[in-house]
């Protein structure tokens, strides 16, 4: 425990040249001390003591701003610099000497169980309001930008630079959103296109669903018109499966 201890702060004296001394680190350092009591945390959720190991884990977000689950592992000589805001899920991964900076989420985009958070290999440096989201692997030695939003696998040594924001079309984003209400809660927002290919094509989907449904009721409505019932056309259902898009965008 203790060298474990002695490890994180040469890592932090090695990566903050605002450290000038161990009790510095040890007094004001929220990464240092966020990461102090996840081992506590952790090692309790590991025997099943589960409550008490969120209990601790609540206690360490009250204390420094930085919420890690204890269900999460992280590795040796991991710097969290400033911290504030830092989400760390349960199932994410964080190998040895990665860096992570205020801000950032490791976030999972399903309510299924098993692996919904990302794995970061060795190295990774991830910038601060950066949010990868899901239960892939960022390569060793990668580098997310600050603000960045990441819901694929990054190779390793690449860079991750942030997507811009871009005004949408507030009409087609109002009748795509009553279609898509019955895909149910999607976390962190996902089902936005996010400059997805994938996605895209769904949205595509989405619209031209909407569009034929708009001319079938026109044409119901003017078949009623000349005297025809269509009260069972209106009843049938369309065999459209939002479910299944949905999980397409999440894997």
């Amino acid at each position: 425990m203790l060298d474990r201890l002695r490890e994180d702060i040469r890592a932090i004296f090695e990566r903050d040249p605002a450290a000038r001394s161990m009790w510095e680190v040890v007094i004001c350092y929220p990464g240092f001390q966020a990461q102090t009591l996840h081992r506590m945390a952790h090692a309790l959720w590991l025997r099943d003591c589960k409550l008490l190991a969120r209990t601790v884990s609540h206690f360490g977000r009250w204390l420094t701003g930085i919420e890690i689950h204890p269900g999460a592992k992280i590795g040796r000589r991991v710097f969290i610099d400033h911290g504030m805001g830092v989400v760390i899920g349960e199932t994410a991964e964080i190998g040895d000497d990665c860096t992570l900076y205020q801000g950032v989420t490791l976030g999972g985009t399903s309510l299924h169980e098993g692996k919904r958070h990302p794995t970061l290999e060795e190295g990774v440096v991830v910038g601060a309001g950066a949010k990868v989201l899901g239960g892939f692997t960022v390569g060793r030695g990668a580098k997310i930008g600050p603000n960045a939003v990441v819901i694929k696998p990054v190779p390793a040594g690449a860079t991750m630079v942030a997507n811009l924001a871009r005004m949408v079309d507030k009409e087609r984003d109002k009748v795509r959103a009553e279609q898509a209400e019955k895909m149910g809660f999607t976390a962190y927002g996902l089902s936005d296109d996010m400059n997805d290919p994938t996605v895209k094509a769904i949205h595509g989907l989405l619209d031209h669903s909407v569009t034929t449904d708009k001319r079938l009721d026109m044409i119901l409505a003017r078949l009623e018109q000349l005297g025809v019932d269509c009260s069972k056309e209106r009843a049938a259902q369309d065999g459209f499966d939002p479910n299944y898009l949905n999980r397409i965008v999440e894997e």
